[in-house]
């Protein structure tokens, strides 16, 4: 695929399930994968149609889970990443308990292709923004593996900043997942 040229980045609908997996597939044959997903090429390539098809239907809901993706001018699909909103109080995905309503985003990921044409940038943008809208939201999320430094810096150059706070990797617990922010009303 070639780079997507000023990356179009828009909300997935519920009728591109197939489209929304084979990228998701992708995301978890790259190199990177076991330091950037908790979820493995041979676990998700085994899920049914209605899986695939359930999962695109909530992200593109857009109530609790918002899911973007960055389509090329061919209408192929370059990047993606996913937005979660977190109650205060809720269990997260990391064996913590939220502190603050929030959103969290997980599953980013711009195909090689992609890299280095903004792509990264503008998912966040959407993500972010999206963030900002839902009701009391004030804090944007993620986590990055300490070994990730590709992806740290893309997230810093997107705002995001260390928070101290870590969790140790599932199913490598001497290894560590950096949390990192975005508060809505921070100055740079």
């Amino acid at each position: 695929m070639n780079q997507v040229a000023g990356p179009a980045v828009r909300p997935v609908r519920a009728d591109e399930w197939r489209e929304a997996k084979e990228l998701r597939l992708a995301a978890l044959r790259d190199p990177v994968a076991p330091t950037a997903f908790l979820e493995t090429y041979e676990r998700a390539v085994a899920e049914p149609g209605s899986f695939w098809r359930e999962r695109t239907e909530g992200a593109a809901d857009g109530t609790r889970v918002r899911q973007f993706v960055a389509e090329g001018p061919d209408g192929t699909w370059g990047g993606t990443v996913t937005v979660l909103v977190e109650d205060e109080g809720a269990d997260d995905a990391l064996g913590g308990t939220v502190r603050r309503r929030q959103t969290h985003l997980v599953a980013v990921y711009v195909r090689p292709g992609c890299r280095g044409a903004g792509v990264i940038d503008a998912l966040i943008e959407a993500a972010v923004a999206w963030s900002w809208s839902v009701a009391e939201v004030t804090r944007a999320r993620l986590y990055v593996h300490e070994d990730n430094a590709r992806a740290e810096r893309a997230y810093r150059r997107c705002g995001f900043r260390r928070c101290g706070e870590t969790v140790p990797m599932r199913g490598e617990p001497a290894k560590a997942e950096r949390e990192m922010i975005l508060d809505r009303f921070q100055v740079y």
